[in-house]
């Protein structure tokens, strides 16, 4: 099966086109610290890592599955799901995390245990969805019609940002081969709606 995923991406790689490599050379995890999906578990691992590097050096575009562990023992749990990560130095990001609102998230906002920000305009986005940062300012700022309007026809989705860096993951799940192109492409869209210049694809 591995073996099978990694000659699929291999082709996908060449019709974006994009490099491939099957471990990651570049040592991608010291940039990722900082987001929460990173920061758990232990026996971190990328792999099946496709990447964009612009001509101009203005940002390069990832895509890897990343794989950790949580817990020891007997309740040892494996984590798997493929990652979109941008670096651009059109994005200035504040540091947020949203991610699909589970009855556990709203009961936790509810006990003001976690602080979620909401938007009166898209109730259903503040419904489905959880946000979460320090600067809500900034955070409002940054968040336009087209980040609502994208939310509220694909779902389920996890996204974070900070400074010059974004990641975009569906928690958990590894995304197929054939549905590599289409993931690239919402991660770059997402990218050009959140900076303040286009990216130009």
């Amino acid at each position: 099966m591995a073996n099978y995923r990694s000659e699929s991406l291999k082709k996908i790689a060449y019709e974006l086109p994009l490099s491939y490599q099957e471990e990651d050379p570049n040592a991608l995890l010291p940039f990722l610290e900082d987001f929460r999906l990173f920061r758990r578990g232990r026996r971190k691992k990328i792999q099946n890592l496709l990447t964009y590097q612009h001509p101009m050096l203005d940002f390069q575009a990832h895509i890897f599955d990343y794989r950790f562990k949580t817990g020891g023992g007997n309740s040892t749990r494996q984590h798997l799901q493929t990652v979109f990560f941008i670096r651009s130095k059109k994005l200035g990001l504040p540091a947020f995390f949203l991610r699909p609102e589970s009855i556990f998230h709203k009961f936790g906002e509810f006990l003001k245990l976690r602080k979620d920000i909401d938007f009166e305009k898209f109730p259903e986005f503040s419904k489905q969805y959880e946000l979460q940062g320090e600067d809500e300012d900034y955070i409002r700022a940054m968040m336009n019609d087209q980040v609502f309007h994208f939310f509220s026809i694909n779902k389920n989705w996890s996204l974070e940002g900070v400074n010059y860096y974004l990641i975009f993951y569906k928690k958990n799940r590894i995304i197929p081969a054939s549905k590599i192109k289409d993931f690239y492409e919402k991660g770059l869209h997402l990218a050009n709606i959140l900076e303040a210049e286009d990216l130009g694809l």
